[in-house]
């Protein structure tokens, strides 16, 4: 454990030696959960090591860079290539059996909803890979997810200061009316959907 440890403290000391680039290379790598290292991210803006905004930016490319791999690993590789090698990036067979009941019964609007969710959040890109998503689609409701995930936990590196690292026990009042955002988002997009069934029906 206390290798471990030491291991993640020198990627701490990366990331702050890389500035921009360290917060964007430490999600895209994904050895530490996102929300740690935006958070960290918010701690260095704190410090004056970087500003809030270009912390913000490069913590979105990461985001959605890192979620691209997984798309194309998913598109390319298929669900055996990442049952056997999903462990190394953290997606284990219970998540991608969850992501792809998710992606099954929502579609590709869940990219978005499923962002903010639990088990399902990281995983959510392997069906899109998959079943071939548009990858534009898939970007853009990607990114539209991550802006907010981003802004809020550098927010909240920021101004935790020194006790950044107690960013879990502060985000929960936080996330929870994104998320309840993003539900009331998936339910107008079904009911849109079922609008615009219904229409083609009505129209044949």
């Amino acid at each position: 454990m206390h290798f471990i440890s030491d291991i993640i403290s020198q990627l701490f000391h990366w990331i702050q030696s890389l500035g921009y680039f360290g917060i964007m290379l430490g999600l895209m790598i994904e050895v530490i959960p996102s929300e740690i290292v935006l958070a960290y991210g918010g701690f260095l803006v704190s410090s004056g090591h970087i500003n809030f905004l270009g912390a913000v930016l490069f913590g979105i490319i990461g985001g959605v860079i890192a979620q691209l791999f997984v798309y194309w690993i998913g598109r390319y590789g298929g669900r055996p290539v990442l049952e056997k090698y999903g462990k190394y990036i953290f997606i284990h067979k219970k998540h991608i059996d969850y992501a792809e009941e998710w992606f099954n019964k929502y579609g590709t609007g869940v990219i978005f909803t499923a962002r903010f969710i639990p088990v399902v959040r990281h995983a959510i890109s392997i069906p899109a890979g998959i079943s071939k998503m548009n990858v534009w689609r898939f970007i853009t409701l990607t990114t539209l997810a991550i802006i907010p995930w981003s802004v809020l936990f550098v927010y909240l590196g920021y101004i935790l200061g020194d006790q950044w690292e107690h960013v879990d026990e502060k985000a929960g009042p936080y996330i929870t009316p994104i998320l309840l955002v993003a539900l009331a988002l998936l339910i107008i997009y079904f009911v849109i959907k079922m609008v615009k069934a219904r229409s083609r029906k009505g129209t044949k």
